[in-house]
């Protein structure tokens, strides 16, 4: 037989694309050749398939090989279609029996001696090739995210001879898959309970949290901005199992999975100095960026100023959508972004306006400025918008009352009653609500409509931001386990809505 044929997958965004390995020998001028829109590093395979073959015990045709990596018109990047050249090659020339492949897709990177490495994007191709009713062959080393694919058997090698060892004694059978166990400990997460004083700060996290609401935090430095976010992961409530496969897909491609943090939501904290790129994803192959990366988690943006200003209005379409379309010459990817986002920033550019330990020599010209760096579009899509002062001495040291606030533990059970009265009631959180859905869930009574119009009038709430405040303010009834929007929720749901910044003075 001088053709053979491999299946495997092809990696683009989030989806993995059958590619059809098609292997030919023929007389003629000895060599490889591998066409069908190879980049650099699939053409690169040549050298490698050919060493690993010979050191493998096995013998490279001498002949002239084409190797047709089908859909021609479809990019193929990375090493991933290394073994299933390499096993087209020793099919086609009958040193390996061809049937044990035919109901395989396979994925796995050769090194020149034979063992295989892993690859990234195997958790996708492994759920598509379980959807096409085949099975599929990986490195050993991922074979813990493969198994995540439960509709898709898998079958793992550790070598190339040892893989052709087992396809000659017809010994390839589908491992069972381990169950997945996020490792993670308690004393590994961040606890709410280490947070002295801000009380209302932690009320606005507790709210962010039951509804998936965005937060902005504003105050000096050591108010403890960035404490308050980075224990917002510890009282979001536990993820459903699609999620926490999609959040895996993501990492996969990403080149950051990890079965230790199977089921834990991401926390994504960029420097100031990322790009627009780096937020929301691209290249000439498109990759997730951070907003992708942070899918059913959270974004934290510190000093959020300092960003760029053309970096952050990136942001505006994925908060309000939810998905991101990255758009190239060749080829267009869609990457889910349902990310939380938390910010932080001072009051002005000293830090010290509003703060009781310094005082601020900003002029209100410098002030104006320096929040003008946020755009009013981007701070109308943000929920929920507070000052955090700085923590009094005698609240840090306990004199002014206990230490320490409730735990983690205790707010997530609130937290997680809450949500699960918004999936109930609606299938999602009340911060994706629509406007139909607003207005048949959300609507107050006669006093909060009368509040609520009154608000509109004095603080200028654009439409969106309207709809916001309902949404906050379901999300609060739904934590007082009231049936209805009353004017307790709206007043609260307006506090949050604009932060009361001191204005500066000098």
């Amino acid at each position: 037989m001088s053709l053979a044929i491999v299946l495997s997958r092809a990696q683009n965004g989030l989806a993995a694309d059958l590619v059809t390995v098609e292997v030919h020998l023929a007389p003629g001028l000895p060599g490889l050749n591998i066409v069908g829109l190879p980049e650099a590093s699939v053409r690169e395979a040549k050298d490698r398939v050919r060493a690993a073959i010979a050191n493998s015990g096995y013998r490279f045709p001498i002949q002239r090989i084409t190797c047709n990596l089908a859909p021609a018109d479809l990019p193929k990047d990375g090493s991933r279609f290394d073994l299933a050249i390499a096993l087209g090659i020793l099919a086609a020339s009958q040193q390996i029996p061809v049937d044990a492949l035919s109901s395989l897709e396979i994925l796995g990177e050769l090194s020149l001696s034979g063992e295989l490495r892993p690859v990234r994007g195997v958790l996708p191709a492994a759920l598509q090739a379980g959807q096409a009713g085949r099975g599929l062959l990986v490195p050993t080393t991922n074979h813990a995210e493969a198994a995540l694919a439960t509709n898709c058997p898998v079958h793992v090698a550790d070598t190339l001879g040892g893989l052709c060892a087992t396809l000659h004694g017809n010994t390839l059978h589908a491992l069972d898959a381990p169950t997945p166990v996020s490792t993670a400990t308690s004393a590994e997460v961040d606890d709410l309970a280490d947070v002295r004083g801000q009380a209302l700060a932690r009320r606005a996290l507790e709210i962010a949290a039951a509804g998936g609401h965005s937060l902005l935090l504003i105050g000096p430095p050591g108010g403890g901005k960035s404490m308050l976010a980075r224990r917002l992961p510890g009282i979001l409530p536990p993820l459903r199992d699609d999620e926490a496969l999609e959040i895996a897909a993501v990492a996969s491609i990403g080149g950051g999975f990890d079965p230790k943090h199977w089921a834990q939501r991401p926390f994504r904290a960029p420097h100031h100095t990322a790009s627009g790129v780096a937020l929301v994803g691209g290249g000439t192959h498109p990759k997730p960026g951070e907003i992708t990366l942070a899918h059913h988690g959270v974004l934290f943006l510190d000093e959020l100023p300092e960003f760029d200003r053309r970096v952050l209005e990136v942001l505006r379409e994925p908060l309000e959508t939810g998905t991101i379309t990255i758009s190239r010459a060749a080829r267009q990817a869609d990457f889910p972004a349902r990310f939380q986002l938390i910010a932080a920033m001072n009051p002005c550019p000293c830090g010290h306006l509003g703060d009781i330990a310094g005082q601020c020599r900003c002029t209100p010209d410098q002030v104006a400025r320096y929040r003008a760096r946020i755009s009013g579009p981007l701070l109308d899509r943000i929920d929920l918008q507070l000052f955090v002062p700085r923590v009094a001495p005698a609240q840090l040291s306990g004199r002014a009352g206990p230490a320490t606030g409730e735990s983690s533990a205790t707010v997530r059970a609130r937290v997680v009653a809450a949500r699960h009265r918004q999936l109930e009631r609606q299938g999602r959180p009340n911060a994706q609500l629509g406007t139909r859905e607003l207005e048949r869930l959300a609507m107050p009574n006669d006093e909060g409509l009368q509040l609520l119009d009154a608000a509109m009038q004095r603080l200028a709430l654009s439409a969106r931001g309207y709809h916001r405040v309902l949404r906050v303010a379901r999300t609060l009834a739904d934590l007082a386990n009231a049936p209805a929007v009353g004017a307790v929720e709206i007043g609260e749901a307006l506090r949050y809505r604009q932060a009361s910044l001191p204005q500066g003075g000098s």
